[in-house]
């Protein structure tokens, strides 16, 4: 049982999430997007969001060893260097620290991405961080079927 239903209470504040995540939807290669989600999601601890974004992906036709090794993406060779980079930034925005994003990260990720990709996936690690605290602080539960 959850502890607020967020989209009931403040449903216009829930709905601007929304949008985000329509947003990042179109804009961030879905299989890039997924794995954000997903790493993102682990480091949170989120668990209504890995069970969503790793059944979206099997579902997708990602692999499940790959999601499996998004847990230990750095020693895993499975993962491109796009793909990589989204994962370290996805790192980092999420651990975000004193000092920020570091500046290898950034420029690894810059080297790979354009501008508005690199921008894009800014936003898409932003909004999923936002759903992630969402989750976790009114306690959601993934479902117990399927």
């Amino acid at each position: 049982m959850s502890r607020i239903n967020m989209a009931a209470v403040v449903p216009q504040a829930y709905q601007a999430v929304l949008g985000l995540e329509k947003y990042i939807q179109t804009n961030v290669d879905h299989t890039v997007l997924e794995l954000v989600k997903l790493r993102a999601s682990m480091l949170n601890g989120c668990a209504f969001c890995v069970d969503m974004h790793s059944r979206d992906a099997l579902a997708a036709g990602e692999s499940s060893r790959r999601l499996f090794a998004v847990a230990a993406w750095r020693e895993a060779p499975f993962f491109d260097e796009r793909e990589r980079t989204a994962l370290a930034l996805t790192d980092a925005v999420t651990r975000l620290g004193e000092h920020g994003v570091p500046d290898e990260v950034w420029d690894a990720a810059a080297k790979v991405w354009s501008e508005k990709e690199l921008a894009d996936l800014v936003v898409a690690i932003a909004t999923i961080n936002v759903w992630n605290r969402i989750a976790v602080t009114s306690q959601a539960q993934p479902p117990t079927e399927g």
